[in-house]
């Protein structure tokens, strides 16, 4: 598939989900099309006889306001138990000894009036081993990981939203590398319950969508205390980090990251820079102690007695996660915690209302051996600030992102001061 055959984005703000069983058969008919090429579902027999099932089922609104997801067909990250579907989390493990009660985001999806299309491909365990899915722009470059198969089923316009998970970038990243939006909330604002975990100190649950409007209507159902931001006001301070975090770019991304930042200082928004994380090595290190630490103790059991069955990249960070001590993990958390305040009084310090980042090192690599590298997303993650990745053209004809990053808590804010710089951003790839 060329970039030039995609589709328009499947954006909700279009109402195209009003009649159930259309946008049931819509998405059916798309997943058929193009998804023996793009990967991003796991297959699934029967799939539009459940869809058709399910849309049939959704209760009539009647006269009164539809529920807010009412017919929105949407992906589930293959790390979500969804009743009526196995979790199989990119693994070679039995489905039946990962199973568990349905996630609570799910319930809520469902609650809400969506349709679960699917389960979409995932790393191993939302690890680094990837699943099968390619970028939809240039099948043989990779859409990311761990998430690259929700990102990747939205950018090929077969549902206009879809549920990832990040430790690292695993929501950033893919949505940058195929061109869609992808937000991440402050850790701890959406429930992981019934999520396979990988590292609950950094597990988030978030969305990959067709545009901002879209993700706010997916975050209204699922953050807890969901409050929309009054749109208008002065523009929000933008952040740049300058120092050894933004020398991780490539230099044309790098280029194309302040190329961006002219276009919205000509627009208007006020942009600043902080020199930070001089000691990035140092934070890094931090965030794969408490990562690796936690995956390790969260898979005992299945790799203790399945261990054979495990991805090699999977089983490395395992068995460098056991060899840490709950003492390491201690500091880790601790230097965690003194990073987040340092980040908080550097934002402070500068009056920076956001931070602008550019949402991953480059556009998506060639191959399909490795997800790409989530270094850009690692402070933020580690410190549980709410991000936004936002299309921000191309780069050598594959798409690129520009990141922005809130203060936690102030996921509604963050949102609706993306939806405003959006539109100073070139178009999105289609």
């Amino acid at each position: 598939m060329s970039m030039e055959s995609l589709p328009s984005r499947w954006s909700l703000a279009q109402g195209a989900a009003a009649d159930p069983l259309a946008a049931a058969e819509r998405a059916c008919d798309r997943i058929d099309a193009v998804d023996a090429r793009v990967r991003a579902f796991v297959p699934e027999p029967g799939r539009r006889e459940r869809l058709r099932a399910e849309a049939a089922a959704l209760p009539h609104p009647g006269p009164g306001p539809r529920p807010p997801l009412y017919g929105v067909p949407v992906g589930v990250k293959d790390i979500m138990h969804v009743d009526g579907l196995p979790t199989r989390a990119g693994s070679r493990l039995e489905p039946g000894l990962l199973a568990g009660a349905q996630a609570e985001v799910v319930r809520r999806l469902r609650a809400a009036g969506a349709l679960v299309a699917g389960k979409t491909e995932t790393a191993e365990f939302a690890v680094f081993a990837p699943g099968p899915t390619r970028n939809p722009h240039r099948p043989g470059h990779t859409p990311g990981g761990s998430s690259g198969g929700s990102a990747a089923a939205v950018a090929a316009g077969m549902v206009p939203l879809a549920l990832g998970t990040q430790t690292i970038g695993s929501i950033v990243r893919p949505a940058a590398y195929c061109g869609v939006v992808g937000f991440k909330p402050t850790h701890g604002r959406v429930p992981v319950a019934g999520v396979l975990p990988n590292a609950p100190t950094l597990d988030t649950v978030g969305v990959v969508a067709a545009d901002t409007d879209t993700a706010a209507r997916g975050a209204a159902v699922l953050w807890d205390g969901w409050r929309p931001a009054s749109p208008g006001g002065p523009h929000p301070v933008l952040g740049v980090p300058a120092g050894p975090y933004l020398e991780q770019t490539e230099p044309a991304a790098l280029a194309a990251f302040h190329e961006r930042l002219d276009g919205l200082r000509a627009a208007g928004y006020p942009v600043r820079t902080v020199p930070v994380m001089a000691d990035f090595e140092w934070i890094a290190a931090t965030l794969f102690t408490v990562n690796r630490y936690e995956l390790a103790r969260a898979h005992t059991r299945w790799f203790g007695e399945h261990g054979h069955r495990y991805r090699p990249e999977t089983a490395a960070m395992i068995r460098q996660g056991l060899a840490l001590t709950a003492a390491d993990h201690a500091d880790a958390l601790r230097a965690r915690d003194a990073f987040r305040a340092r980040l908080a009084e550097a934002a402070a310090g500068a009056a920076v209302d956001l931070w602008a980042a550019p949402s991953a090192t480059g556009p998506a690599p060639h191959g399909l051996a490795a997800t790409g590298d989530p270094v850009m997303s690692l402070p933020w993650n580690l410190a549980g600030l709410p991000a936004v990745t936002l299309p921000a053209g191309t780069l050598d004809g594959l798409p690129v992102g520009l990141q922005l990053v809130g203060r936690p808590g102030a996921d509604e804010q963050l949102l609706s001061w993306a939806g405003a710089v959006a539109r100073h951003l070139p178009a999105a790839p289609r």
